[in-house]
């Protein structure tokens, strides 16, 4: 073990070290192709924030205390958004030290102080030095920092995917909400309870409407609406190019398109992996609505105290391991912004081309939704999903489970696969130390996905005696 642990670290550190290389390399690529396709610059995380500031003069003020708070001014009104720091500090790679200390070099030229306006900032970048000095008041240290913030237009990018799919969002009804598909009882009966479905990273609204909804019995279809979005940036659901994908985005998006739209006053809420997210902070806005919580494989990384929280989620999800290839696979899309985007345009911009092949090799065989999820997405939408959702929510879900544990009394039920290799079990057992009364199911020999596809027919059963308990026992 201990040889194999060692060969992953040095195999890993050559394969990550080269990876360094190819990412700073695209990052000029990109530039010139933006600038090539687009006829203008476009930022990116590459560069520290003071750098990248000066160069495009397109300012976000960002406030460092508890959470990252930004302040994006757009030609139409002025956002107040949570981002994560891992999107600009993304660990301790050889190019970035080096870029560290040439920026350290600059920052001594300039004396150690660089003012815009009325905010005056340190050049030491270190999270606990950084302070802000403004009208004569100390507040919380503030940065100055560049990205995507303009009201781009609504045409997808050139890298993105130009199909009728992915631009059905573009038409005016779809512009402004999610994409839902609903499964109302049969005979226009009218449903006993709502239950709300928000799929994972890299999914769709398919992950739940091509396995479950077909496998509920007949007297759950008849006694339960059936709901499953889309959430922002996936599937049919709207992909805005000046979206920073934050928390309060997708929580705003659901509200409109689901519940102010379908009117739920009540309802069961199933998620999956980065949907647990979600939900959790849907059942903190909304206590009193949910009927019960079923969470599948939940991203909760209990973060020891003194540790940033944002940075020890994102060491836990992609470890910057070569093996397994789960691991590896969630480094690259973690670590590297510009990797990332190759990825997307490799596969995501050829996604029908995907699925056809798909076809073809297996004769039909294989029903190809998990494609639709899996590739139907941007690079910017995922990008600053996985960041500010995920990555960023390292300090918010204790105090949310907290606040399911003394505040709300609603059934909690929590399924993982034991082989899952993206999200280990361990996070599931740790959401049960913070709210006892839930119960947590391991399912042997499954794993991130095949949670649910391969044993719909079981999960829908289970999933119906738990909205039965939910609905019998009394509050």
């Amino acid at each position: 073990m201990a040889i194999a642990q060692w060969l992953n670290q040095t195999i890993g550190f050559f394969v990550f070290f080269f990876l360094d290389i190819l990412d700073f390399l695209l990052c000029f690529i990109y530039k010139t192709l933006d600038f090539f396709f687009e006829s203008e610059w476009k930022p990116c995380y590459c560069s520290s924030p003071l750098e990248a500031q000066a160069k495009t003069r397109k300012i976000i003020v960002s406030e460092r205390g508890e959470y990252s708070k930004v302040v994006s001014m757009t030609r139409t009104k002025i956002l107040f958004d949570e981002i994560s720091d891992t999107l600009y500090s993304r660990g301790p790679s050889l190019l970035m030290r080096l870029s560290k200390l040439v920026s350290s070099v600059k920052c001594f030229n300039f004396k150690g102080l660089i003012m815009r306006g009325s905010v005056v900032e340190s050049c030491d970048h270190n999270y606990e030095s950084k302070k802000k000095i403004s009208s004569g008041n100390k507040k919380r240290s503030m940065t100055l920092n560049s990205t995507v913030v303009e009201k781009s237009t609504t045409k997808p990018r050139w890298s993105d995917c130009h199909c009728s799919f992915c631009t059905s969002w573009l038409s005016p009804p779809n512009k402004d909400s999610l994409f839902v598909k609903v499964q109302q009882p049969k005979d226009n009966k009218k449903a006993r309870d709502n239950v709300v479905f928000i799929h994972g990273f890299l999914s769709s609204s398919s992950f739940w409407t091509e396995t479950l909804f077909p496998n509920f019995s007949d007297s759950a279809k008849s006694n339960y609406r059936l709901i499953a979005v889309d959430l922002l940036g996936y599937g049919r659901s709207p992909k805005p190019n000046d979206s920073l994908y934050t928390l309060r985005e997708h929580l705003e998006m659901i509200e409109k398109s689901v519940i102010s739209q379908y009117k739920l006053k009540k309802f069961h809420i199933v998620a999956h992996s980065l949907g647990c997210v979600l939900a959790l902070a849907l059942a903190v806005k909304h206590p009193g609505a949910i009927k019960s919580l079923t969470l599948l494989a939940p991203p909760y990384y209990k973060v020891p105290k003194g540790v940033h929280p944002a940075q020890y989620v994102m060491r836990k999800v992609a470890p910057k391991n070569v093996w397994p290839p789960m691991q590896f696979g969630a480094s690259l899309i973690s670590w590297y912004e510009h990797l990332g985007r190759t990825v997307c345009l490799v596969l995501c911009k050829s996604h029908c081309l995907v699925d056809s092949l798909t076809r073809l090799f297996t004769l039909n065989r294989m029903r190809t939704y998990l494609i639709e999820g899996f590739l139907c997405h941007t690079h910017n939408g995922s990008w600053h999903t996985l960041h500010n959702i995920i990555f960023g929510s390292g300090g918010k879900l204790e105090s949310y489970l907290d606040h399911v544990r003394n505040h709300m009394d609603c059934d909690v039920t929590i399924f993982h696969g034991g082989k899952d290799e993206v999200i280990p079990v361990e996070c599931s057992y740790s959401v049960k130390t913070k709210v006892p009364r839930a119960t947590v199911h391991v399912i042997p020999e499954k794993d991130h996905i095949t949670i649910v596809v391969g044993r719909q027919k079981d999960f829908a059963r289970e999933l119906e005696l738990i909205w039965q308990r939910s609905t019998t026992t009394p509050k």
